[in-house]
């Protein structure tokens, strides 16, 4: 990287970030780069993560977006095939690489090219409060025992019904998104078992599902949800509320399924560049890449995010919360870099609310989902 006042110039930057991620990046992340490089600054734009990838793809297609974008890695296939993000390894070299934890790295290669650099790896696991649930709860059995215990209005777990937060349930229960040549097998006899099984969570009393991040974790933070199923980057928030009550663990094991480990999906949070930023400007933004994904950043999102960070300098071996995560990344899924992966999230959504509310039967909702999917996957292979 060159040195501090080699560096000069102006980067834009784009992120999705919100709460102690956005705080910790605008107040100390920015702040010491600004300090040790003062003539290169980083102009940064907060878009709504669901707005965010549409946005730079609309705008970089045609020759503009911010130099940098903050993403997960389900992206990097996406916009690596449309040529709108550029890769790496011009200025990657084994020594910058060797600083990373090398699964990171590797997860960020899309047809054998590097597309990021990795900022940290994430995957949900269940956070528990001490006062409600003294110990975790280690079995899906455990999670129905202990709801029949609780008071009205009070819930042993309260689980976010999207697909991403109960995906590791599904793979628990040996569901599969893709075959070997990324079309969709979801409409198996696996999936079916997931579904009648968050069909019945959702209609049990103690139990409390919604399709609604801020309504699941206001009933944490109010005390009113004994567990959760979120990931690292919430952590900040929680503790915020309830201190020293915050614990995590692992994901309570299947018990319907032979108390298989729960399996969610293993992410990267990265740094991108686009495709339009060139030559000087390009080194501008690959140091800006080092800095944030670099120990001095990572040291401050380990702490006040509770970040996984994906630099190897950064030491959390004396943090529980972070080696409770790390141990349930040792059971996770890495999520598929394929652009296919763009075409499941909405219809394998749909897929859990339809059964839940009652409009499909599992069966039928699996087999929907499945074909919608695969309508989809055409459509985009045809585009």
């Amino acid at each position: 990287m060159a040195s501090a006042q080699d560096l000069s110039g102006s980067l834009k930057l784009w992120h999705g970030w919100t709460g102690t991620e956005a705080d910790t990046l605008n107040k100390e992340i920015l702040p010491a780069w600004l300090a040790a490089n003062p003539n290169a600054k980083v102009e940064t734009l907060a878009v709504p993560f669901d707005q965010l990838k549409n946005k730079f793809s609309t705008e970089s297609a045609t020759g503009g977006g911010p130099d940098l974008l903050i993403g997960p890695l389900d992206w990097v296939g996406e916009l690596a095939t449309s040529e709108l993000i550029s890769p790496l390894d011009e200025w990657a070299t084994a020594e910058v690489l060797g600083g990373y934890v090398q699964s990171t790295v590797e997860a960020l290669k899309f047809d054998g090219k590097l597309y990021g650099l990795p900022e940290s790896f994430e995957c949900v696991a269940m956070y528990y409060n001490t006062d409600l649930a003294p110990t975790a709860y280690a079995t899906t059995a455990d999670v129905a025992a202990a709801a029949a215990t609780m008071a009205d209005g009070s819930y042993s777990m309260a689980l976010y019904s999207d697909f991403y937060h109960p995906a590791g349930f599904l793979f628990g229960f040996g569901g599969k998104l893709f075959d070997a040549d990324f079309n969709s097998v979801l409409n198996s006899s696996e999936t079916v078992s997931f579904l009648t099984w968050i069909k019945t969570f959702a209609n049990t009393k103690g139990l409390y599902q919604a399709n609604d991040d801020g309504a699941i974790g206001t009933l944490f933070k109010e005390g009113k949800a004994a567990s959760i199923v979120n990931g690292p980057w919430a952590l900040g928030d929680y503790k915020t509320v309830l201190g020293d009550k915050v614990a995590v663990a692992p994901m309570p094991k299947v018990s319907e399924a032979g108390d298989a480990a729960p399996a969610p999906f293993l992410g990267v949070k990265h740094i991108m560049m686009n495709a339009n930023t060139k030559d000087d400007q390009a080194k501008l933004a690959f140091a800006f890449m080092q800095f944030f994904t670099g120990p001095e950043s990572g040291g401050m999102l380990a702490k006040a995010a509770g970040h996984l960070p994906a630099n190897t300098a950064v030491d959390v071996s004396a943090d529980p919360i972070a080696q409770a995560f790390i141990s349930q990344a040792a059971t996770a899924t890495p999520m598929p870099t394929v652009p296919e992966m763009g075409q499941v999230w909405e219809p394998a959504g749909n897929m859990i609310t339809a059964v839940i509310s009652g409009d499909s039967e599992p069966d039928k909702a699996a087999a929907t989902a499945q074909d919608q999917i695969n309508e989809a996957i055409k459509q985009m292979r045809a585009s």
